[in-house]
């Protein structure tokens, strides 16, 4: 049996593991990014924590085959560097050199999005399907590809990026320069925008007394106040679910994955979310008539779909001939 280490590196902790190559995590370790530090003191700790994790399996480094790392940002797989990041102090980032000043094991990066993806590919949600897509509803909205069990990530590693798609033509304004994006209308942050202005314009809704409960606005008050019988917040659910339906199916209709996962914190809110979810996206793509339909599913890997994912992506690399060194 073969292991891979998978590194989840986020803006405030470090994850690592060691992974089977059937995708199952045999442990895992962590440590502070401390991301106001330089990137190579950063990357040097991926180092050491890969080479912890590796001895907190009870395994050698010869027992590892690769490094995979999945992080939040642009890659460069072939040159082993971190083109760029958002959320950390990083342009041009030889990562894959400066872990290697620490571990010698062939390195292997993509982005975060990507990475659980494929973890959900290869041991999740969409286990057993060839083509599937991902799509992680939080702060924004993540998404990855997978191909014939491949990652696909466009010729520069900067595709599928559905966040970042038009929902609404010249709609909010989004970070990334555009306006009307996917995530300003789908994301748990447009959820929680929509809650606060239905709220201001309804002072009498329940939404008010449960954001008073809550100390602040966030995806789970229009839920809440929906059980409790609210119209208003009936609204906000209504108009967040045919939002996100209309950008899954147009996944859906770009891709036309066997499985199309979805995930992220909204989505423990249960039936409420899902039913009208499911329906709606399922009557806007486009299935001819006897058209085999993508199977829409709930994210299985949780918190640890990071680790896997990177995991299980350096080993794609490995046994499709990818240099990491």
């Amino acid at each position: 049996m073969a292991n891979y280490v998978g590194i989840d590196l986020g803006g405030t902790n470090i994850k690592a593991g060691v992974v089977t190559d059937e995708g199952k995590l045999l442990n895992k370790v962590t440590c502070k990014t401390n991301a106001d530090r330089p990137m190579e003191d950063i990357i040097h700790d991926m180092g050491k924590l890969a080479e912890e994790a590796i001895k907190d399996a009870g395994l050698e480094v010869s027992d590892i085959e690769a490094i995979g790392i999945g992080s939040p940002g642009t890659p460069d797989n072939d040159e082993g560097l971190l083109v760029y990041s958002n959320n950390l102090p990083f342009v041009m980032a030889p990562m894959r050199k400066l872990i290697r000043e620490v571990i010698d094991l062939p390195v292997y990066i993509d982005n975060d999005a990507n990475c659980a993806a494929m973890a959900e590919a290869v041991a999740g949600a969409a286990k057993g399907a060839a083509d599937s897509v991902t799509i992680t509803l939080g702060t924004g909205v993540g998404a990855g590809v997978i191909v014939d069990g491949k990652i696909y990530s466009g010729f520069n590693q900067a595709g599928s990026e559905f966040g970042h798609t038009v929902l609404v033509s010249g709609g909010i304004d989004c970070p990334c320069g555009r306006k009307g994006c996917f995530e300003q209308y789908a994301s748990a942050s447009a959820l929680a925008r929509m809650t606060r202005e239905a709220a201001e314009k309804n002072p009498d809704s329940a939404l008010n007394k449960v954001y008073e409960q809550q100390g602040e606005w966030n995806a789970q008050i229009a839920f809440i106040a929906m059980k409790d019988g609210d119209e208003t917040a009936k609204e906000v659910v209504d108009t967040y679910t045919s939002y996100l339906a209309d950008g899954l199916a147009n996944a859906i209709n770009a891709f036309m994955p066997e499985v199309l996962v979805v995930g992220g914190g909204v989505c423990n809110e249960g039936d409420p979310l899902l039913i009208p979810m499911r329906e709606k996206t399922m009557s806007r793509p486009y299935f001819g008539p006897g058209v085999k339909k993508t199977r829409i599913e709930l994210a299985q890997m949780g918190n640890d779909a990071g680790i896997v994912g990177a995991a299980m992506m350096g080993k794609s690399c490995v046994d499709h001939g990818k240099n990491g060194k």
